[in-house]
């Protein structure tokens, strides 16, 4: 299963019972959610991870754009843009919301980007009414595109083939682009209110960009606090592209919820005395431990009282989520 982060517990069993018998499971992920870390931890999965870029790729480099402390910086992002489109590359511009008719809509597939610490006042910034005002403005002359999940199908693909095709120098989209596109040609991304995305998000949507034989160049573009979690969070994304950094980085402020539940992140956890990030170790050896007493005795005939405590587990709602990933 590709991108745990775009589904739930329940939809990724759902799939899973699809099958006639249990399939084997092969996760892939750039940026595993807290959930993913936290079974590799416990050891339900084993991990392989790829640390070299695919070929023809080429590096990222992300910075932060301190939009409301400095706000010449927003200009220079309009104007590397234009430089990129000069050259011959594209673009992509990403907004939190779709806006216009759409309403307040936040994202074009329906799901809302993350921002429980978000210290702005205002709505976030939305598709629509930044393609208008780009055109008029700043990007005045280049073509610009709009692509977002309210639009029928069959303008999305138009968009998106004209995008491929070079007619297209600017997409200004929802995170619909996070997933699924490659446009080897596209250089630059310039992503808008980005303290309202979450690290998963962040990182697949800047894998947009780098794709072909040109770096690529990510705008993390906010109006966050300097001190705020938020910012903390961006300045965490555009110190690597480490995609396993990251997600511990994801795991360390959002806590992996429960892996015996549906919580994929949040303090709400089946553990109370362990810390996933911090007892690591621990886990480890309580692991080793209990794989080696079951090899001795499968049925915990020795160890009644552990007996007990497993049967109680498995036969509590708890027990439908063993299975789960």
């Amino acid at each position: 299963m590709d991108e745990q982060h775009r589904f739930g517990v329940e939809q990724r069993d759902a799939l899973r019972a699809k099958g006639n018998e249990p399939p084997h499971l092969l996760v892939m992920t750039a940026t595993p959610i807290p959930r993913t870390v936290a079974m590799t931890v416990f050891g339900d999965l084993d991990v392989s991870e790829l640390k070299v870029l695919p070929s023809g790729r080429s590096p990222i480099e992300t910075f932060v754009v301190p939009a409301k402390e400095k706000p010449a910086f927003l200009a220079r992002v309009w104007t590397r843009i234009r430089e990129e489109v000069a050259k011959g590359h594209q673009a992509y511009v990403v907004c939190p919301r779709i806006g216009g008719d759409a309403g307040d809509e936040a994202d074009g597939d329906g799901s809302a980007p993350t921002a429980p610490d978000d210290d702005t006042k205002r709505s976030p910034l939305a598709v629509v009414d930044v393609a208008a005002e780009l055109e008029a403005g700043p990007l005045q002359g280049l073509r610009i595109g709009v692509l977002h999940g309210r639009l029928a199908p069959q303008e999305k693909d138009d968009v998106m083939t004209r995008f491929n095709e070079g007619e297209v120098d600017v997409l200004v989209a929802t995170t619909v682009v996070e997933v699924g596109v490659n446009v080897p040609n596209a250089s630059v991304m310039a992503i808008l209110d980005a303290d309202r995305f979450g690290v998963s998000q962040l990182h697949q949507l800047r894998g947009r960009v780098g794709r072909g034989s040109v770096q690529g160049l990510c705008l993390l573009v906010t109006e966050a606090d300097a001190d705020s979690p938020a910012a903390v969070r961006l300045k965490a994304v555009a110190s690597t592209t480490d995609g396993f950094a990251l997600s511990r980085i994801d795991l360390e402020q959002r806590r992996e919820g429960d892996v015996l539940g549906a919580a994929q992140s949040g303090r709400r956890s089946s553990l109370r005395l362990l810390s996933v990030l911090h007892d690591e170790g621990l886990i480890g050896q309580a692991r080793e431990a209990a794989t080696a007493l079951v090899e001795r005795d499968p049925r915990l005939a020795e160890h009644p009282v552990l007996a007990r405590a497993v049967a109680a587990l498995t036969e509590s709602d708890q027990a439908d989520y063993l299975a789960m990933t």
